[in-house]
Formats: structure tokens, sequence, C-alpha cells
């Protein structure tokens, strides 16, 4: 409920991203959780389709935006006539670029949420942020000198379900474990350093779903590996609980990843995991009980971890039972919610005090 007024809490969001990226991801599942639980909400985003149908079978209202840099001051206008128009409780600027645009003058409090370790001269209108992992608020913190009004907030990785999908739509060979990789297909997320340790795990098959500015490298890369009868490129997906189904590890060789939501998606979906040490992961994952770490840009370390995975049965009922164990407490989708609500409410509380 608003502190304001007693009526249910109005949420504006605002996100600019692109529609591959894990927030812009999470950014939708979240205002699906949030309508779930009453809570009356608007978008300003990209008009992708996936999410005009979400929205529009929510009764969401959604406001197409742009957000090019070089036509920011009409669009900040339009954006203010929006918001005032809407009359939120709270404006969830999602990210450094949204964060950006927000105009001046806006008569409810803004909060800037922050997936990693971003600068925060792009988030100038906020008054509250929010960072998804504990070591990302002690940065706002100690960047803001305001560490009160930095707030933690987890992404959940609790999926609704997908039609089932099979080996056979990925071309996939019958008789190898599958390895998942859900990622943006960018450099920073070690795609190429996979292919290598796919090469040296010739009785693994590797599904890599996700869209990207390297995604034909990549696909030339396997090409030259010769790497073509076990290894799938899915491109973009909307189904990561089937893919999650039908795999057998789920991997995230990320050489930078301030969390990386798929690590509390394949803790949901009771699919072992294998991480680099980048900065979420190192967070949140303990190796050798619910995940297994290896250093980032370490090949050798990568590919002993997926052969371990692949020998050792009792292994992976052990990282997914306490991997499951992890997702209760920090990362299922009605506990994040609801902290989510509690912290709206109380910047709420705070701005008008």
């Amino acid at each position: 409920m608003s502190q304001k007024n007693q009526q249910p809490l109005k949420i504006c969001h605002v996100i600019a991203g692109a529609q591959t990226g894990g927030a812009e991801t999470f950014c939708l599942d979240m205002v699906k959780a949030l309508h779930d639980r009453g809570v009356k909400q608007a978008m300003i985003s990209r008009p992708y389709e996936h999410i005009i149908d979400a929205l529009a079978e929510r009764n969401i209202p959604h406001y197409p935006m742009g957000f090019q840099r070089w036509w920011k001051w009409p669009q900040q206008k339009q954006m203010s006539a929006i918001i005032k128009n809407e009359a939120p409780d709270l404006v969830h600027g999602w990210m450094n670029r949204a964060s950006s645009f927000m105009p001046s003058g806006i008569k409810a409090p803004v909060l800037g949420w922050f997936g990693g370790y971003y600068d925060l001269k792009n988030y100038r209108q906020s008054d509250f942020y929010m960072g998804v992992t504990r070591d990302i608020v002690r940065y706002i913190g100690e960047s803001s000198g305001t560490p009160d009004r930095a707030y933690l907030g987890h992404t959940f990785g609790t999926l609704a379900d997908d039609p089932p999908v099979s080996r056979g739509d990925f071309g996939l060979p019958a008789d190898k474990p599958i390895v998942l990789l859900l990622s943006r297909m960018h450099w920073k997320k070690g795609v190429d350093l996979l292919l290598e340790a796919a090469l040296r795990c010739p009785d693994l098959a590797f599904l890599m779903a996700g869209d990207g500015p390297e995604l034909d490298t990549y696909k030339k890369q396997a090409s030259a590996l010769k790497l073509n009868d076990r290894v799938c490129f899915a491109g973009w997906r909307n189904d990561r609980a089937a893919l999650l189904d039908l795999a057998d590890i789920c991997v995230l060789p990320s050489r930078y990843e301030p969390f990386g939501t798929v690590i509390a998606e394949a803790w949901f979906a009771k699919v072992p995991l294998v991480a680099t040490r980048a900065d979420g992961a190192r967070q949140y994952v303990t190796h050798d009980k619910d995940g297994l770490l290896s250093d980032i840009d370490d090949l050798d370390g990568l590919v002993a971890n997926l052969q371990r995975l692949q020998a050792d049965k009792a292994l992976a009922k052990r990282l997914v039972k306490n991997g499951t164990k992890t997702y209760q407490d920090e990362f299922e989708r009605e506990t994040v919610t609801t902290r989510l609500i509690a912290s709206y409410d109380d910047m709420i509380r705070r701005y008008h005090a």
C-alpha cells in the first residue's frame, strides 16, 4: 500500500536498454510479479513486441520511447508529461540510460537501479538507489556519500513454465549431456572461452542461447573448431525454463558479471552450476557447495569443472540440493517481490517525511 494515500501502490517504470539484456528481462519479470501482488504500474520503454504484449495482457499502460541521446530534451519533456499524468507513488529508473534520461521536477521519489558498478553521474535525479548485490550497495553508498539511501534488491530466479523443447529442436546429439549457456553474445561473457572448453570436452553438447554483437564471431569460431555437430547457437529466447529443463549443466563463464540472474535461475531449475569467479558469483556461489567456480579466463579450470560434473553424479546432486536452499533463502520470487515492495514503501515514506 502507498504510505501517501493508503491506495494500492503505483509505480512508473522507465527502462531504456536492449531487449536481449538480463536486466531488461528481469525488469519485465518483476513487473509481472508486482502485478500479481496488486501493484498498479505504468511503463516507459522501447517498443519491443514482447514487452507490449505482456503489458497489454495485464492492462498496464505502456508509453513507447526511443531514448536517443541526440533527442534527449524533447523526450524528457514527454516523460515529464507522462509521469505527471500517471501520478505514481514512485518512479523506478532501471539502470544507466533510463536514469540519465530522468527529467527534473518529478513530484515523486525517483529510484535509480544498479545492475553493476555504474557511474553516479547518470543518477543525478535519483532520490534513492538500489543495487542487485551487497557489494554494489556498498559501492553506491561509498560513491554517493549517502549509504542510507542505497537499498539491496536481489533479482529472482523463479521462472514460469514454458512449453517443452527437445534436443532435436536444436540438432543436438541424443547421447551427450547438454551444457546450457544463457547469455548475451559478448566478449565479457566468456563465450569464446567456453567454445575452447567444448573442444576439450568431446562427450558434452553445448546449447548457446542469446543474441549480441559477437554472435557471428562465435559461430565462425565454432565452425573453425569443427564443433557444429554438438554446439548450437539458438539466438535470443524467451523460454528459459524450458531450456534449463533440457540442460544437464548450466554454465556462466563470464569475464565480467556484477551478478548474473542465470545463477539464481539454475538454482531454481535444479540444474548444477558452473561459473567463474566474476563479482556476482564470487559473492553468492560457494565452490563445491552450490556451484563449481574457476578463475576468470582459466580454461583448464573450466574444463575440469565441466568434466567433474559429467563424471560425478553425487556431486551434481549435492550442488543442486544446496543451490535450492540458497535460492529459497535469497532469490525466490515472492521473497524478492515482498522485499522490493517494502523498499518502495520505505522510500515513499522517507520522501514525504
